[in-house]
């Protein structure tokens, strides 16, 4: 009875260990050349952070969903970048370590997925 208790005492305190590695937020930096660029972050068709000007970075929550980042600047065509959501690194050892129940808590609070970061986006005179 102590090593089941023991048991499940560990494999909670390992579940959800992206939450607690990787969190449920990330900084996404945006480089564009030229510099001073006004970017909006999307997801799902809605801003939900704008880097103006560029050089600059905004912090996100992290989910499953893609985000795509338009930037404008005077006298340039609009650039976009499609930052695909990727799996964060400790969804794997969350996995395997946590079993079910920490990769679904973490996958729950966006916390098993990343983005690319920097974002380097060159732009077209018009």
């Amino acid at each position: 009875m102590k090593n089941a208790v023991t048991a499940i005492i560990c494999v909670s305190l390992l579940s959800a260990c992206s939450s607690i590695i990787e969190g449920t937020s990330q900084e996404i930096m945006v480089n564009t050349n030229p510099a001073g660029a006004n970017c909006s972050l999307e997801r799902e068709g809605l801003s939900i952070a704008r880097v103006d000007p560029t050089p600059g970075a905004a912090t996100i929550k992290k989910t499953k969903y893609d985000i795509t980042i338009r930037c404008n600047k005077q006298g340039y065509e609009e650039a976009t970048y499609l930052n695909h959501s990727g799996t964060a690194g400790a969804t794997f050892g969350n996995i395997i370590l946590g079993g079910g129940v920490g990769w679904a808590v973490d996958s729950a609070a966006g916390a098993d997925n990343k983005y690319d970061s920097p974002v380097n986006i060159t732009m077209v005179k018009k």
